[in-house]
């Protein structure tokens, strides 16, 4: 009985440590691959942040336009020329308003590739995500960090209990990733929230197994080791306050407190080269500021 305990805790460890930030840190040394090293803060950015906006808005424009039968509604409150942009389109042959939207099919369609949740390639390592569909080209969005933002001031103590999805951004800025437990009851109470009439403000659906926005699987992305070298980092992004209304639905983001003045951060994931289909996405979870 002893043994079975002492293998399952085992067992348990080996998947966790791989997001255990202490674990990571003492083997830095072991495994300097997974480093990533930038001369100053401000360069900390492998694509500008207007090609990050371009990015989004192209996948989101996507998305709803392949929703159609679901946001002709929401469209109609809109300005009569983002109407025409969403609702005037031709339909291609694998394009049409009859069937119900599948986001890993807009997002082929798109962006050229699609990701999706899969066992790691990593022994033990759980959960990783994979390209399945397509190839990622270099300094592409290919994924996005979910998750409830809290600033320097806010309480996260309860919610970081044994929980491997806090991701730090380089300003001391979180984002709580985890899709179970407190973390999830916070997010839906903030994202359900902050509506504007009939306008969602942001994504919860990336708390379930089929996300509307695909890009929004970012915190299940594994360290990278020496064998399995990184092919994406992270980069922070602001959103700006310009980001059409109707297409924030898709964010899977939301400020915990609502009057929080700083613009949404997001963080995003940007390809370091070519990612054909059928590889597994490794990241830097640390990144040396020089």
């Amino acid at each position: 009985m002893i043994k079975k305990i002492i293998k399952a805790v085992e067992s348990r460890w080996k998947s966790y440590r791989h997001r255990f930030v202490p674990w990571i840190a003492l083997n830095l040394q072991k495994n300097e691959r997974t480093l990533r090293q930038v001369k100053e803060r401000s360069k900390d950015k492998l694509i500008p942040d207007e090609q990050v906006s371009l990015c989004l808005l192209r996948l989101f424009t996507a998305l709803l336009k392949y929703d159609q039968r679901r946001q002709t509604e929401l469209i109609r409150l809109l300005p009569v020329s983002s109407q025409n942009m969403y609702l005037n389109t031709q339909p291609t042959s694998t394009e049409t308003t009859d069937v119900p939207c599948d986001p890993q099919h807009a997002m082929l369609c798109a962006m050229g590739f699609c990701i999706q949740r899969r066992a790691s390639s990593l022994p033990s390592a759980g959960t990783g995500v994979f390209v399945i569909k397509g190839v990622v080209p270099k300094g592409t969005v290919v994924a996005m960090y979910p998750g409830t933002v809290y600033e320097l001031h806010e309480p996260i103590l309860i919610q970081s209990i044994r929980n491997p999805f806090v991701f730090r951004c380089i300003d001391g800025v979180l984002i709580d990733g985890n899709d179970k437990g407190i973390s999830k009851i916070v997010f839906r109470s903030c994202s359900g929230r902050d509506r504007l009439g009939p306008f969602r403000l942001s994504d919860i659906t990336w708390l379930t197994s089929k996300p509307e926005n695909p890009l929004a699987v970012g915190q299940y992305v594994n360290n990278c080791s020496n064998e399995k070298a990184a092919n994406v980092c992270y980069q922070e992004f602001n959103l700006p306050d310009d980001f059409p209304l109707e297409l924030r639905q898709y964010l899977p983001n939301v400020h915990y407190k609502h009057d929080t003045q700083r613009p949404l951060r997001c963080v995003v994931l940007i390809s370091l080269r070519d990612i054909s289909a059928g590889e597994e996405l490794f990241s830097n979870y640390f990144t040396i500021v020089h």
